[in-house]
């Protein structure tokens, strides 16, 4: 298991206590500092069943400055919002979990952790 994290971020740091309190086995990535690739962004997006416009922050600065409210939600704008994504990592939702079983959630609430525990 492995949880994308913003050590600044509330909603992250709930999440790993709730992790450690259940004795989980995870690693912890600062998806900040250590930016995942476009294909790596493809493949978090396939694992959890979403798109690139499903976990973007669209209310933070960048998100403003680039008019990403404005963009089409279409397949063919698909490749632009990861883009956006990787060149900005600050848009991505946080926090993300992948489990073992190859799925993943938006860990933003206890019921998400503990349905990524669940899976592994």
């Amino acid at each position: 298991m492995e949880i994308w994290i913003n050590p600044a971020c509330s909603k992250c740091r709930s999440a790993v206590d709730l992790l450690d309190a259940e004795g989980a086995e995870y690693t912890v990535r600062r998806y900040l500092e250590d930016v995942p690739s476009e294909d790596e962004i493809r493949a978090v997006l396939e694992r959890l069943g979403l798109e690139p416009w499903d976990i973007t922050r669209t209310g933070e600065a960048v998100a403003k400055e680039l008019g990403i409210a404005d963009w089409p939600r279409d397949a063919a704008s698909r490749d632009r919002w990861v883009a956006a994504l990787s060149e900005h990592p600050k848009l991505i939702q946080r926090p993300i979990i992948t489990a073992d079983d190859g799925s993943a959630v938006v860990g933003r609430s206890e019921e998400a952790v503990r349905e990524a525990l669940g899976r592994g």
